[in-house]
């Protein structure tokens, strides 16, 4: 619980989708705090994605779904990762990237909510 689902104007090879699920639940672990456990990574490639009124050839829209509130160091970091890892992996530039933090207050699993 947190549910990462990234959204990416690139098409991504199978390879690059496990090492950038790979790389994003371990930063959601070190930097939101989260159990590796129950971390949920969503990935759609190939978005049309538009930026100041321009089609990104290279752009992402991550939203961060968590069960209860990240402090504003905890996002900054992970935000820092993210365009760390897309940058790296994809060659997406951080300032083509927007990511979306949603506190929950409840979060089911399994039949029942945390």
């Amino acid at each position: 619980m947190p549910f990462i689902n990234l959204k990416l104007s690139v098409q991504v090879t199978d390879e690059q989708k496990e090492k950038i699920q790979n790389e994003v639940s371990d930063a959601a672990v070190t930097c939101l705090h989260k159990p590796k456990q129950y971390v949920m990574v969503g990935m759609e490639s190939g978005a049309d994605l538009w930026f100041a009124g321009k089609k990104l050839a290279a752009g992402a829209f991550v939203s961060v779904s968590l069960y209860g509130q990240a402090s504003p160091s905890s996002a900054s970091n992970m935000t820092a990762n993210i365009c760390k890892i897309l940058e790296e992996v994809l060659g997406i530039p951080g300032n083509a990237v927007y990511v979306a933090y949603y506190p929950l207050d409840n979060w089911g699993w399994n039949g029942s909510n945390f």
